[in-house]
């Protein structure tokens, strides 16, 4: 799990890729729980949270490019 400073360092591509990831991943544990085979419920929410951080990161970076 990352925190918004780490992925502030990041770069845009290497945002997006770990998006793309992530996207994966959480399809997976939902396909998961939808089988009954999930063991790490607290998963979901992580992966949630992480999606989330990295699309503030990219919004806000977005924004700052249009004020410019």
């Amino acid at each position: 799990m990352s925190t918004a400073a780490e992925l502030r360092e990041m770069s845009d591509a290497a945002l997006t890729d770990k998006l793309r990831e992530l996207g994966q991943e959480s399809f997976n544990l939902r396909f998961q729980k939808a089988t009954m085979r999930l063991e790490k419920t607290s998963r979901i929410g992580q992966v949630r949270k992480e999606i989330a951080r990295i699309k503030t990161v990219l919004g806000a970076r977005a924004r700052k490019g249009q004020e410019s």
